[in-house]
């Protein structure tokens, strides 16, 4: 007879787990007949003493078959294709990519998660948007990957119920960082959409979940080793992830970037990360004879207005009402404001000093968030969407002592000298010359460990 506790303690005590183990585990999770201590002890058991490649894949498979895969039509075989993210400060990527390629031929059935420990979920930015649904069925995501080409959903208890419940216990166990968690909770989720392609994006740096490029390439690498023996053709994208991705942090203000990226404007950082991954899924599904060629595919998208009039139908398709769809999508900032709301308190800082700007630490800017109402300390906490920052320097840039900084937007609790001051050490400058920061883009990784830079033209 297995035994929940005796599973426990076998992966406690270093010892492998057996297949019909960590099936039967994962079967007892999603019919929800384990207590809460008993799958936060496993999750903690695996955190440490980690798992075998084989182990990784069995629990994967067994994450993706615990609820329903799904089915398209035979005529789309070859174009379903997804991204994901390890997650980051600001990293909206999501947003603009889904109807980027769903523009350029693709179709996009993304499920998506919340916040995990400092990062912002992608479900969370979307539900800032009034009547937007993050719950659909299965039947529900196909016929809008028939009207649009995309859909961003959450997990269901249809769809990968088994990870729904790991996944937000993690989050408040301190397992997020997990190697096998995060390989089996992403690709188990993909697994169930059946897609043809993937590229994940892989962040390193001081406000990703893994420091170094080292680490993170263990990681991309699991994820490409797993994903392809699942019969996906999976690659992954190594990018840094020390400052913000962009310059809005905060679930509202991520939106708002975001639909700068789809107008073909906003920062040059997202824009690279959405053209890069996105051109890698051309190249990898077929409707790009390279990565380079797939990336220009994607930026005429952004630069054209088909992918920004793709969000709006898929905005439309998922609860949000026409006119509201319409107001964010075609509006300026103040009917974008009007649909989103905004926090009712703004407060800017000041440079301390003259200097170039070296660095603006992502980590401490999204705890201060966090603690300000923008993330979740336990699972099911309500967030406030409208907290947030934005950053109004950029690394390189040379600054005077009194330049505004950054705007904390802020309700309650409010912004106190704890807060400004981790803010203001968030903030590296030094007596140099300005300077053109490089790429957030450090390697790919593709099948059999192959490993390649980045393309030049």
């Amino acid at each position: 007879m297995l035994s929940i506790p005796e599973i426990i303690r076998k992966k406690r005590d270093r010892e492998k787990l057996q297949q019909e183990e960590i099936v039967f585990f994962v079967q007892a999770v999603s019919r929800k007949a384990l207590q809460e201590g008993q799958i936060g002890a496993m999750l903690m058991a695996i955190r440490l003493q980690g798992m075998e490649p084989d182990e990784t894949l069995v629990l994967t498979q067994a994450m993706a078959t615990s609820g329903r895969v799904l089915e398209w039509p035979e005529q789309w075989q070859g174009l379903l294709v997804d991204k994901h993210s390890t997650g980051g400060v600001g990293d909206k990527v999501s947003l603009p990519l889904a109807p980027a390629l769903a523009a350029c031929g693709c179709k996009v059935p993304m499920i998506s998660g919340r916040g995990l420990g400092h990062t912002g979920g992608t479900l969370d930015k979307l539900e800032s948007i009034p009547g937007f649904m993050v719950s659909q069925s299965p039947e529900q995501m196909k016929q809008i990957l028939e009207q649009v080409g995309c859909c961003i959903v959450e997990q269901s208890s249809e769809l990968v119920p088994a990870d729904k419940v790991l996944y937000a216990l993690r989050d408040v166990t301190a397992t997020v960082d997990s190697l096998p968690l995060i390989t089996g909770s992403i690709l188990s989720k993909k697994a169930a959409e059946n897609i043809s392609a993937l590229v994940l994006d892989v962040k390193f740096g001081s406000a990703a979940l893994y420091p170094t490029l080292e680490s993170a390439q263990q990681l991309a690498e699991s994820l490409v080793c797993v994903g392809t023996q699942l019969g996906i053709c999976t690659s992954a994208v190594l990018s840094k992830m020390d400052g913000p991705l962009g310059s809005r942090v905060g679930h509202s203000l991520e939106v708002l970037e975001s639909l700068e990226c789809l107008e073909g404007q906003g920062p040059g950082d997202l824009r690279e990360l959405v053209t890069t991954l996105g051109g890698t899924l051309l190249w990898q599904c077929g409707r790009a004879s390279s990565v380079s060629q797939g990336a220009a595919r994607i930026a005429k998208a952004l630069d054209n207005g088909s992918a920004l009039r793709t969000f709006q139908a898929m905005l439309e398709a998922q609860g949000v009402e026409a006119n509201v769809a319409h107001a964010l999508c075609a509006g300026g900032q103040e009917e974008r404001f009007w649909v989103l709301g905004q926090a009712s308190a703004q407060e800017e800082l000041v440079t301390l000093c003259d200097g170039t700007v070296q660095q603006i630490l992502g980590l401490p800017i999204a705890q201060v968030i966090h603690g300000l109402g923008g993330g979740r300390s336990q699972k099911g906490q309500m967030i406030n969407h409208r907290v947030g920052a934005e950053v109004l320097v950029s690394v390189g840039q040379k600054v005077r002592k009194g330049d505004p900084w950054i705007r904390i937007h802020y309700e309650n609790p409010e912004l106190g000298d704890t807060g400004r001051r981790e803010l203001q050490e968030a903030l590296i400058l030094e007596d140099s010359e300005p300077f053109v920061p490089g790429s957030k883009v450090a390697r790919t990784i593709l099948p059999q460990g192959q490993w390649a830079r980045p393309e030049k033209d």
